[in-house]
Protein backbone atom coordinates (compact mmCIF):
# COMPACT_ATOMS: atom_id res chain seq x y z
CA UNK A 1 0.00 0.00 0.00
CA UNK A 2 3.01 2.30 0.29
CA UNK A 3 3.99 4.61 3.07
CA UNK A 4 0.74 6.59 2.77
CA UNK A 5 -1.47 3.50 2.78
CA UNK A 6 -2.50 3.92 -0.85
CA UNK A 7 -3.58 6.53 -3.39
CA UNK A 8 -6.71 8.34 -2.22
CA UNK A 9 -7.39 9.57 -5.78
CA UNK A 10 -7.71 6.09 -7.25
CA UNK A 11 -9.10 4.01 -4.38
CA UNK A 12 -11.27 4.34 -1.30
CA UNK A 13 -8.79 4.03 1.54
CA UNK A 14 -11.61 3.77 4.09
CA UNK A 15 -12.26 0.19 3.02
CA UNK A 16 -9.00 -0.87 4.70
CA UNK A 17 -10.48 -0.18 8.15
CA UNK A 18 -13.63 -0.89 10.13
CA UNK A 19 -15.73 2.23 10.68
CA UNK A 20 -16.53 1.18 14.25
CA UNK A 21 -12.85 1.01 15.17
CA UNK A 22 -12.16 4.47 13.79
CA UNK A 23 -15.23 6.03 15.43
CA UNK A 24 -14.35 4.60 18.85
CA UNK A 25 -10.67 5.60 18.79
CA UNK A 26 -11.64 9.07 17.56
CA UNK A 27 -14.17 9.48 20.38
CA UNK A 28 -11.60 8.18 22.87
CA UNK A 29 -9.15 10.86 21.67
CA UNK A 30 -11.69 13.56 22.53
CA UNK A 31 -12.26 11.98 25.95
CA UNK A 32 -8.54 11.98 26.70
CA UNK A 33 -8.30 15.67 25.83
CA UNK A 34 -10.81 16.42 28.61
CA UNK A 35 -8.27 15.08 31.09
CA UNK A 36 -5.83 17.93 30.36
CA UNK A 37 -7.97 20.76 31.80
CA UNK A 38 -9.06 18.23 34.43
CA UNK A 39 -5.46 18.06 35.63
CA UNK A 40 -5.35 21.86 35.74
CA UNK A 41 -8.52 22.09 37.83
CA UNK A 42 -7.37 19.29 40.15
CA UNK A 43 -4.00 20.94 40.72
CA UNK A 44 -5.58 24.40 41.11
CA UNK A 45 -7.89 23.08 43.80
CA UNK A 46 -5.02 21.54 45.75
CA UNK A 47 -2.89 24.69 45.60
CA UNK A 48 -3.31 27.98 47.41
CA UNK A 49 -5.84 30.33 45.83
CA UNK A 50 -3.28 32.90 44.78
CA UNK A 51 -1.54 30.32 42.56
CA UNK A 52 -4.63 28.62 41.11
CA UNK A 53 -4.84 30.37 37.74
CA UNK A 54 -1.18 29.66 36.91
CA UNK A 55 -1.82 25.93 37.30
CA UNK A 56 -4.83 26.06 34.99
CA UNK A 57 -2.73 28.12 32.57
CA UNK A 58 0.07 25.56 32.74
CA UNK A 59 -2.17 22.64 31.81
CA UNK A 60 -3.45 24.39 28.69
CA UNK A 61 -0.08 25.88 27.75
CA UNK A 62 1.69 22.53 27.84
CA UNK A 63 -1.15 21.12 25.74
CA UNK A 64 -0.29 23.65 23.04
CA UNK A 65 3.46 23.13 23.30
CA UNK A 66 3.09 19.37 23.68
CA UNK A 67 0.91 18.76 20.66
CA UNK A 68 3.15 20.93 18.49
CA UNK A 69 6.10 18.81 19.61
CA UNK A 70 4.06 15.69 18.82
CA UNK A 71 3.27 17.05 15.35
CA UNK A 72 6.82 18.26 14.75
CA UNK A 73 8.69 15.05 15.52
CA UNK A 74 7.29 13.38 18.63
CA UNK A 75 5.01 10.93 16.82
CA UNK A 76 7.80 9.95 14.45
CA UNK A 77 10.27 9.38 17.29
CA UNK A 78 7.82 7.00 18.98
CA UNK A 79 5.76 5.26 16.30
CA UNK A 80 7.73 5.40 13.04
CA UNK A 81 7.40 2.12 11.16
CA UNK A 82 11.15 1.51 11.01
CA UNK A 83 12.05 2.38 14.58
CA UNK A 84 15.04 1.04 16.46
CA UNK A 85 15.16 -0.51 19.91
CA UNK A 86 15.75 2.83 21.66
CA UNK A 87 14.11 5.50 19.50
CA UNK A 88 12.19 5.90 16.28
CA UNK A 89 13.37 7.59 13.11
CA UNK A 90 12.23 10.88 11.56
CA UNK A 91 10.37 9.20 8.69
CA UNK A 92 7.18 10.97 9.82
CA UNK A 93 8.80 14.32 10.63
CA UNK A 94 6.11 17.03 10.63
CA UNK A 95 3.53 14.36 9.83
CA UNK A 96 5.09 13.41 6.51
CA UNK A 97 3.65 10.13 5.17
CA UNK A 98 1.00 10.13 7.90
CA UNK A 99 -2.26 9.29 6.18
CA UNK A 100 -3.98 5.94 5.78
CA UNK A 101 -1.28 3.36 6.43
CA UNK A 102 -2.11 1.11 9.41
CA UNK A 103 -0.40 2.37 12.55
CA UNK A 104 2.65 0.45 13.70
CA UNK A 105 1.18 -0.11 17.18
CA UNK A 106 -2.56 -0.24 16.36
CA UNK A 107 -3.05 -1.64 12.85
CA UNK A 108 -6.85 -1.50 13.10
CA UNK A 109 -6.75 2.29 12.67
CA UNK A 110 -4.85 4.57 10.27
CA UNK A 111 -1.73 6.49 11.22
CA UNK A 112 -3.48 9.86 11.14
CA UNK A 113 -6.02 8.77 13.77
CA UNK A 114 -3.53 6.98 16.00
CA UNK A 115 -1.31 10.07 15.87
CA UNK A 116 -4.20 12.12 17.29
CA UNK A 117 -5.00 9.59 20.01
CA UNK A 118 -1.42 9.22 21.20
CA UNK A 119 -0.85 12.97 20.98
CA UNK A 120 -3.44 13.40 23.72
CA UNK A 121 -1.46 10.95 25.88
CA UNK A 122 1.71 12.97 25.37
CA UNK A 123 -0.01 16.23 26.34
CA UNK A 124 -1.58 14.62 29.41
CA UNK A 125 1.85 13.46 30.56
CA UNK A 126 3.28 16.94 30.08
CA UNK A 127 0.44 18.46 32.11
CA UNK A 128 1.26 16.09 34.97
CA UNK A 129 5.00 16.69 35.13
CA UNK A 130 4.77 20.48 35.56
CA UNK A 131 2.95 19.92 38.86
CA UNK A 132 6.31 19.22 40.49
CA UNK A 133 7.19 22.93 40.57
CA UNK A 134 3.80 24.39 41.40
CA UNK A 135 3.61 27.81 43.05
CA UNK A 136 7.21 28.65 42.13
CA UNK A 137 7.85 27.84 38.44
CA UNK A 138 8.47 30.55 35.86
CA UNK A 139 6.00 29.92 33.08
CA UNK A 140 8.18 30.84 30.08
CA UNK A 141 11.06 28.46 30.88
CA UNK A 142 8.47 25.84 31.84
CA UNK A 143 7.13 25.77 28.27
CA UNK A 144 10.66 25.46 26.87
CA UNK A 145 11.33 22.65 29.33
CA UNK A 146 8.22 20.74 28.22
CA UNK A 147 9.31 20.69 24.56
CA UNK A 148 12.74 19.38 25.54
CA UNK A 149 11.37 16.94 28.12
CA UNK A 150 8.91 15.36 25.72
CA UNK A 151 11.67 14.90 23.15
CA UNK A 152 14.38 13.44 25.40
CA UNK A 153 12.36 11.77 28.15
CA UNK A 154 8.80 10.94 27.08
CA UNK A 155 9.46 9.88 23.48
CA UNK A 156 12.18 7.30 24.26
CA UNK A 157 10.16 5.72 27.09
CA UNK A 158 7.00 5.58 24.97
CA UNK A 159 8.97 4.03 22.10
CA UNK A 160 10.52 1.37 24.34
CA UNK A 161 7.10 0.44 25.66
CA UNK A 162 4.57 0.78 22.84
CA UNK A 163 6.40 0.52 19.55
CA UNK A 164 6.63 -3.19 18.64
CA UNK A 165 10.35 -2.62 17.97
CA UNK A 166 11.06 -1.01 21.37
CA UNK A 167 13.37 -2.88 23.72
CA UNK A 168 10.85 -3.19 26.58
CA UNK A 169 8.25 -4.51 24.15
CA UNK A 170 10.78 -7.05 22.87
CA UNK A 171 11.71 -8.01 26.41
CA UNK A 172 8.08 -8.81 27.14
CA UNK A 173 7.11 -6.01 29.56
CA UNK A 174 3.38 -5.25 29.51
CA UNK A 175 1.81 -1.80 29.65
CA UNK A 176 -1.71 -1.47 28.35
CA UNK A 177 -2.33 2.29 28.52
CA UNK A 178 0.62 4.11 30.06
CA UNK A 179 1.63 3.08 33.56
CA UNK A 180 5.24 3.69 32.51
CA UNK A 181 5.31 6.29 29.71
CA UNK A 182 2.58 8.45 31.27
CA UNK A 183 2.54 7.95 35.03
CA UNK A 184 5.95 6.73 36.14
CA UNK A 185 7.75 9.10 33.78
CA UNK A 186 5.68 12.12 34.86
CA UNK A 187 5.98 11.21 38.54
CA UNK A 188 9.76 10.85 38.42
CA UNK A 189 10.06 13.96 36.24
CA UNK A 190 7.96 15.99 38.66
CA UNK A 191 10.14 14.84 41.55
CA UNK A 192 13.25 16.04 39.70
CA UNK A 193 11.53 19.34 38.87
CA UNK A 194 10.69 19.88 42.55
CA UNK A 195 14.24 18.99 43.58
CA UNK A 196 15.96 21.40 41.19
CA UNK A 197 13.54 24.26 41.88
CA UNK A 198 13.89 23.86 45.63
CA UNK A 199 11.35 24.26 48.39
CA UNK A 200 8.69 26.94 48.53
CA UNK A 201 9.53 29.83 50.84
CA UNK A 202 7.85 29.45 54.22
CA UNK A 203 9.83 30.36 57.36
CA UNK A 204 7.29 28.54 59.52
CA UNK A 205 7.83 25.19 57.79
CA UNK A 206 10.37 22.95 59.51
CA UNK A 207 10.78 20.50 56.61
CA UNK A 208 8.34 21.12 53.74
CA UNK A 209 5.49 23.65 53.54
CA UNK A 210 2.03 22.09 53.85
CA UNK A 211 -1.04 24.14 53.01
CA UNK A 212 -4.74 23.39 52.96
CA UNK A 213 -6.35 22.96 49.50
CA UNK A 214 -7.51 26.30 48.15
CA UNK A 215 -10.73 24.99 46.59
CA UNK A 216 -12.38 21.64 47.25
CA UNK A 217 -14.85 22.40 44.45
CA UNK A 218 -12.04 22.73 41.89
CA UNK A 219 -10.61 19.41 43.10
CA UNK A 220 -13.98 17.74 42.61
CA UNK A 221 -14.41 19.31 39.16
CA UNK A 222 -10.94 18.18 38.12
CA UNK A 223 -11.59 14.66 39.42
CA UNK A 224 -14.83 14.46 37.44
CA UNK A 225 -13.04 15.52 34.25
CA UNK A 226 -10.26 13.01 34.89
CA UNK A 227 -12.57 10.11 35.74
CA UNK A 228 -14.72 10.76 32.66
CA UNK A 229 -11.77 11.22 30.32
CA UNK A 230 -10.04 8.10 31.64
CA UNK A 231 -12.70 5.94 30.00
CA UNK A 232 -11.23 7.00 26.66
CA UNK A 233 -7.69 6.84 27.99
CA UNK A 234 -7.96 3.15 28.86
CA UNK A 235 -10.88 2.05 26.71
CA UNK A 236 -9.34 3.44 23.53
CA UNK A 237 -5.93 1.88 24.12
CA UNK A 238 -6.98 -1.36 22.45
CA UNK A 239 -6.91 0.59 19.19
CA UNK A 240 -10.18 -1.04 18.16
CA UNK A 241 -13.82 -1.42 19.19
CA UNK A 242 -13.60 -4.93 20.62
CA UNK A 243 -14.92 -6.60 23.76
CA UNK A 244 -11.50 -5.95 25.26
CA UNK A 245 -12.19 -2.20 24.99
CA UNK A 246 -15.30 -2.53 27.11
CA UNK A 247 -13.46 -4.74 29.57
CA UNK A 248 -10.90 -1.97 29.97
CA UNK A 249 -13.73 0.55 30.28
CA UNK A 250 -15.35 -1.47 33.08
CA UNK A 251 -12.09 -2.15 34.91
CA UNK A 252 -11.38 1.58 34.88
CA UNK A 253 -14.60 2.42 36.71
CA UNK A 254 -14.23 -0.42 39.21
CA UNK A 255 -10.66 0.51 40.15
CA UNK A 256 -11.52 4.20 40.50
CA UNK A 257 -14.52 3.45 42.71
CA UNK A 258 -12.63 1.06 44.97
CA UNK A 259 -9.62 3.37 45.12
CA UNK A 260 -11.80 6.29 46.20
CA UNK A 261 -13.45 4.33 49.00
CA UNK A 262 -10.19 2.76 50.17
CA UNK A 263 -8.42 6.11 50.49
CA UNK A 264 -11.50 7.57 52.19
CA UNK A 265 -11.53 4.89 54.90
CA UNK A 266 -7.76 4.99 55.40
CA UNK A 267 -7.97 8.72 56.08
CA UNK A 268 -11.05 8.26 58.25
CA UNK A 269 -9.18 5.78 60.45
CA UNK A 270 -6.43 8.36 60.91
CA UNK A 271 -8.51 11.51 61.39
CA UNK A 272 -12.00 10.29 62.33
CA UNK A 273 -13.51 12.61 59.73
CA UNK A 274 -14.73 12.10 56.17
CA UNK A 275 -12.82 13.93 53.46
CA UNK A 276 -13.84 14.98 49.95
CA UNK A 277 -10.17 15.40 49.02
CA UNK A 278 -9.57 11.80 50.13
CA UNK A 279 -12.31 10.61 47.76
CA UNK A 280 -10.78 12.55 44.88
CA UNK A 281 -7.22 11.41 45.61
CA UNK A 282 -8.29 7.79 45.95
CA UNK A 283 -10.19 7.86 42.68
CA UNK A 284 -7.15 9.23 40.85
CA UNK A 285 -4.91 6.62 42.51
CA UNK A 286 -7.24 3.83 41.40
CA UNK A 287 -7.30 5.20 37.86
CA UNK A 288 -3.51 5.38 37.75
CA UNK A 289 -3.13 1.85 39.10
CA UNK A 290 -5.48 0.25 36.60
CA UNK A 291 -3.96 2.06 33.60
CA UNK A 292 -1.19 -0.47 32.77
CA UNK A 293 -3.52 -3.46 33.14
CA UNK A 294 -7.05 -2.25 32.31
CA UNK A 295 -7.36 -4.47 29.25
CA UNK A 296 -5.48 -7.41 30.73
CA UNK A 297 -7.02 -8.39 34.06
CA UNK A 298 -10.40 -9.91 35.06
CA UNK A 299 -13.00 -7.57 36.51
CA UNK A 300 -12.65 -8.90 40.05
CA UNK A 301 -8.92 -8.19 39.95
CA UNK A 302 -9.66 -4.50 39.31
CA UNK A 303 -11.00 -4.40 42.88
CA UNK A 304 -7.61 -5.52 44.19
CA UNK A 305 -5.73 -3.13 41.89
CA UNK A 306 -7.79 -0.14 43.04
CA UNK A 307 -7.43 -0.97 46.74
CA UNK A 308 -3.70 -1.82 46.62
CA UNK A 309 -2.82 1.28 44.62
CA UNK A 310 -4.84 3.59 46.87
CA UNK A 311 -3.08 2.30 49.99
CA UNK A 312 0.36 2.47 48.34
CA UNK A 313 -0.16 6.05 47.11
CA UNK A 314 -1.65 7.17 50.42
CA UNK A 315 1.40 6.07 52.37
CA UNK A 316 3.79 7.23 49.62
CA UNK A 317 2.80 10.84 50.31
CA UNK A 318 5.12 10.67 53.31
CA UNK A 319 8.12 10.11 51.01
CA UNK A 320 8.43 13.83 50.29
CA UNK A 321 9.10 14.48 53.97
CA UNK A 322 11.64 11.66 54.10
CA UNK A 323 13.38 12.88 50.94
CA UNK A 324 12.86 16.56 51.89
CA UNK A 325 11.65 17.34 48.36
CA UNK A 326 8.76 19.79 48.07
CA UNK A 327 6.45 17.84 45.75
CA UNK A 328 3.46 19.75 47.07
CA UNK A 329 0.91 18.22 44.68
CA UNK A 330 2.18 14.68 45.38
CA UNK A 331 2.71 13.94 41.70
CA UNK A 332 5.33 11.30 42.47
CA UNK A 333 3.20 9.64 45.15
CA UNK A 334 0.08 9.46 42.97
CA UNK A 335 1.59 8.85 39.55
CA UNK A 336 5.10 7.53 40.11
CA UNK A 337 4.24 5.10 42.91
CA UNK A 338 0.76 4.50 41.51
CA UNK A 339 2.10 3.62 38.07
CA UNK A 340 4.74 1.29 39.54
CA UNK A 341 2.14 -0.43 41.72
CA UNK A 342 -0.12 -0.90 38.73
CA UNK A 343 2.76 -2.34 36.72
CA UNK A 344 3.43 -4.95 39.41
CA UNK A 345 -0.29 -5.77 39.52
CA UNK A 346 -0.10 -6.29 35.76
CA UNK A 347 2.34 -9.15 36.31
CA UNK A 348 0.21 -10.64 39.07
CA UNK A 349 -3.25 -10.47 37.51
CA UNK A 350 -2.88 -10.55 33.70
CA UNK A 351 -4.91 -13.39 32.17
CA UNK A 352 -4.54 -14.57 28.58
CA UNK A 353 -8.28 -15.06 28.07
CA UNK A 354 -8.79 -11.33 28.75
CA UNK A 355 -6.03 -10.06 26.48
CA UNK A 356 -7.29 -12.27 23.64
CA UNK A 357 -10.71 -10.60 23.70
CA UNK A 358 -9.48 -8.36 20.88
CA UNK A 359 -8.99 -11.47 18.76
CA UNK A 360 -5.22 -11.18 18.37
CA UNK A 361 -3.27 -10.35 21.56
CA UNK A 362 -2.05 -13.03 23.94
CA UNK A 363 -0.25 -11.93 27.12
CA UNK A 364 0.24 -13.87 30.33
CA UNK A 365 0.97 -13.21 33.99
CA UNK A 366 1.02 -15.13 37.24
CA UNK A 367 -2.57 -16.25 36.70
CA UNK A 368 -1.19 -18.32 33.81
CA UNK A 369 1.87 -19.41 35.84
CA UNK A 370 4.06 -17.04 33.81
CA UNK A 371 6.11 -15.99 36.82
CA UNK A 372 8.98 -14.38 34.90
CA UNK A 373 6.57 -11.59 33.95
CA UNK A 374 7.23 -9.89 37.29
CA UNK A 375 10.92 -9.59 36.41
CA UNK A 376 10.00 -7.95 33.10
CA UNK A 377 7.75 -5.47 34.89
CA UNK A 378 10.41 -4.63 37.47
CA UNK A 379 12.90 -4.00 34.66
CA UNK A 380 10.42 -1.62 33.03
CA UNK A 381 9.83 0.19 36.34
CA UNK A 382 13.54 0.66 36.99
CA UNK A 383 14.33 1.79 33.45
CA UNK A 384 11.39 4.20 33.24
CA UNK A 385 11.78 5.89 36.62
CA UNK A 386 15.57 5.93 36.39
CA UNK A 387 15.67 7.44 32.89
CA UNK A 388 12.98 10.02 33.63
CA UNK A 389 14.45 11.22 36.92
CA UNK A 390 18.10 11.39 35.83
CA UNK A 391 17.51 12.95 32.41
CA UNK A 392 14.91 15.41 33.73
CA UNK A 393 17.32 16.46 36.48
CA UNK A 394 20.08 17.08 33.92
CA UNK A 395 17.79 19.06 31.59
CA UNK A 396 16.66 21.29 34.43
CA UNK A 397 20.17 21.73 35.81
CA UNK A 398 21.39 22.96 32.42
CA UNK A 399 18.41 25.28 32.05
CA UNK A 400 18.92 26.64 35.57
CA UNK A 401 22.31 28.06 34.59
CA UNK A 402 21.30 29.17 31.09
CA UNK A 403 20.68 32.92 30.64
CA UNK A 404 16.96 33.86 30.61
CA UNK A 405 15.99 30.30 31.55
CA UNK A 406 15.82 30.66 35.34
CA UNK A 407 13.37 28.01 36.52
CA UNK A 408 11.79 29.55 39.60
CA UNK A 409 10.29 32.87 40.54
CA UNK A 410 11.81 35.30 43.00
CA UNK A 411 10.65 35.31 46.62
CA UNK A 412 8.51 38.41 46.00
CA UNK A 413 6.90 36.86 42.90
CA UNK A 414 6.19 33.66 44.78
CA UNK A 415 4.46 35.62 47.53
CA UNK A 416 2.42 37.59 44.99
CA UNK A 417 1.21 34.47 43.20
CA UNK A 418 -0.60 34.66 39.87
CA UNK A 419 -0.30 38.46 39.54
CA UNK A 420 3.46 38.19 39.18
CA UNK A 421 3.23 36.40 35.81
CA UNK A 422 -0.37 36.47 34.57
CA UNK A 423 -2.46 39.37 33.33
CA UNK A 424 -5.82 37.97 34.41
CA UNK A 425 -7.69 39.33 37.43
CA UNK A 426 -6.29 37.73 40.54
CA UNK A 427 -8.32 35.18 42.52
CA UNK A 428 -8.00 37.05 45.80
CA UNK A 429 -8.65 40.50 47.24
CA UNK A 430 -6.25 43.45 47.04
CA UNK A 431 -5.72 43.33 50.81
CA UNK A 432 -4.62 39.69 50.56
CA UNK A 433 -2.08 40.59 47.88
CA UNK A 434 -0.55 43.34 49.99
CA UNK A 435 -0.46 41.09 53.03
CA UNK A 436 1.29 38.42 50.96
CA UNK A 437 4.11 40.78 49.97
CA UNK A 438 4.34 42.27 53.46
CA UNK A 439 3.12 45.84 52.78
CA UNK A 440 -0.37 45.72 54.27
CA UNK A 441 -0.66 47.45 57.65
CA UNK A 442 -4.35 46.90 58.27
CA UNK A 443 -5.41 50.28 56.88
CA UNK A 444 -7.39 50.92 53.73
CA UNK A 445 -4.80 50.63 50.90
CA UNK A 446 -7.13 52.10 48.28
CA UNK A 447 -9.03 55.04 49.92
CA UNK A 448 -11.25 55.79 46.95
CA UNK A 449 -15.01 56.24 46.92
CA UNK A 450 -15.67 52.75 45.58
CA UNK A 451 -13.82 50.99 48.37
CA UNK A 452 -15.47 53.17 51.03
CA UNK A 453 -18.88 52.44 49.54
CA UNK A 454 -18.03 48.75 49.61
CA UNK A 455 -17.10 48.97 53.30
CA UNK A 456 -20.27 50.89 54.14
CA UNK A 457 -22.35 48.25 52.37
CA UNK A 458 -20.58 45.51 54.33
CA UNK A 459 -21.25 47.36 57.61
CA UNK A 460 -24.94 47.73 56.70
CA UNK A 461 -25.16 44.02 55.94
CA UNK A 462 -23.53 43.21 59.28
CA UNK A 463 -25.96 45.49 61.17
CA UNK A 464 -28.92 43.98 59.35
CA UNK A 465 -27.80 40.46 60.25
CA UNK A 466 -27.41 41.43 63.93
CA UNK A 467 -30.92 42.92 63.98
CA UNK A 468 -32.33 39.80 62.34
CA UNK A 469 -30.65 37.58 64.91
CA UNK A 470 -31.95 39.78 67.75
CA UNK A 471 -35.48 39.58 66.33
CA UNK A 472 -35.26 35.78 66.08
CA UNK A 473 -34.26 35.54 69.74
CA UNK A 474 -37.29 37.63 70.83
CA UNK A 475 -39.80 35.72 68.69
CA UNK A 476 -41.68 33.18 70.87
CA UNK A 477 -41.58 29.54 69.83
CA UNK A 478 -44.84 28.21 68.31
CA UNK A 479 -46.86 26.00 70.62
Amino acid sequence: MGSFGGDSLTQNLNTNFQEGDMVWVGAASALVWIMIPGIGFFYAGLSRKKHAISLIFSSLAVCGVGFFQWFFWGYSLVFSHEAGRFLGKLDNFSMMKVLAAPSSAAPAVPDVLFMLFQGMFACTTAALVVGGAHERARLGPMMVFIFIWMTIVYCPIAEWTWNPEGWLAWLGALDFAGGGPVHMSSGAGALAYALVCGKRKDPAAKIIPVYKPGSVLLCVLGTCFLWFGWFGFNGGSTGNASIRSWYAFSNTNIAASVGAMTWLFVDYIRKRKWSTIALCSGAVAGLVGITPCAGMVPLYCAVAVGAITAVACNFAIGLKFLLRIDDGLDVFALHGVGGATGSICTALFTADYITHLDGSTIAQGWMNHHYVQLAYQLAAIGATIGWSFVVTFLILLIMKYTPYMSLRTTHEEEMMGDQAQLAEYEMFAEEDLLQAIGTYNGEDPYPDAYVHQKKEAEEEDSTRMENDMHGMQETPSPV
